[in-house]
């Protein structure tokens, strides 16, 4: 082979090895720009969780104040349904009473 076959071999070869070089290269960039994307989904995926999160806890604290306010006035319900209770009874023991002191003084009860 002569000079000028070895130049052309040669330049085929530097021009292979450039094109697979290249078609390298080509796919790290990919996998790169692929890579990035599914970070940059995951990035979005967790801030939204987070922030789904941080509704939920709001308004479980929203949910554990009402329940809150509804046991203090079922509290206060129970505790007037009991003073009813006992002026109830203290009336209808006063109305015992009464109803036989007027027998006792010769009346008839009603």
């Amino acid at each position: 082979m002569d000079a000028a076959q070895l130049g052309a071999v040669g330049a085929i070869a530097v021009g292979l090895a450039s094109a697979v070089g290249a078609l390298i290269g080509q796919r790290g960039a990919n996998r790169a720009s692929q890579s990035g994307a599914v970070l940059g989904g995951y990035s979005s995926l967790v801030d939204n969780l987070q922030e789904e999160r941080d509704k939920l806890r709001d308004r479980l604290v929203e949910n554990e104040r009402q329940l809150a306010a509804a046991y203090a006035e079922l509290a206060s319900e129970r505790a007037d349904k009991a003073a009813l209770q006992r002026q109830i009874t203290e009336l209808s023991t006063e109305n015992t009473r009464l109803r036989a002191q007027i027998v006792e003084l010769g009346g008839h009860s009603t």
